[in-house]
């Protein structure tokens, strides 16, 4: 045997006492057992990130529904603030309405009311100047008494038919 044969015989027994003592330690199985661990803890990581991720789902589900239920809500409370403003507007319009023809009716109320006066006045100056001059015409052709007796007399019917 040459030295080449020599080592690797001693080689191929020393790979044999290696795997012999592998083998009787059980090194496969606690590398298989080791794998397996890793394995399980693996899995059961990607299926703690498989459930965090549905529950991100579920959440970012909830997340846009409730937006969706502000913007509804928002859409009403515009929708109800334009009703309310239209209503005051219209109410206010109204209000004006009223107000402008209140005071109408009573500016032609007081228009009404100084027309009479006027006309009033003007009635009671004629029947002053008409008596004036039937007193001034009537003394001048009757006497003192019986311009008095016929000046009472003209006076009461005036009187009276003013009345």
């Amino acid at each position: 045997m040459d030295a080449t044969s020599l080592a690797t015989l001693w080689a191929t027994i020393a790979l044999l006492i290696f795997l012999g003592a592998v083998i009787y330690l059980k090194v496969p199985g606690m590398l298989a057992k080791s794998l397996d661990a890793r394995a399980a803890k693996i899995s059961a990581e990607l299926e703690e990130a498989r459930k965090l991720r549905e529950e991100a789902q579920q959440l970012l589900g909830q997340y846009q529904q409730k937006r969706k239920e502000a913007e509804k809500e928002a859409a009403d409370i515009v929708a109800a603030a334009k009703r309310e403003a239209e209503l005051l507007a219209s109410e206010a319009a109204k209000k004006t309405e009223d107000y402008v023809a209140r005071r109408t009716a009573l500016a032609e109320q007081k228009i009404s009311q100084a027309e009479r006066e006027a006309v009033s006045e003007v009635r009671a100056s004629a029947v002053d100047i008409a008596v004036e001059a039937a007193r001034a015409l009537l003394a001048a052709k009757v006497d003192a008494k019986a311009g008095a007796d016929l000046f009472k007399s003209a006076l009461n019917d005036v009187k009276a038919k003013l009345n």
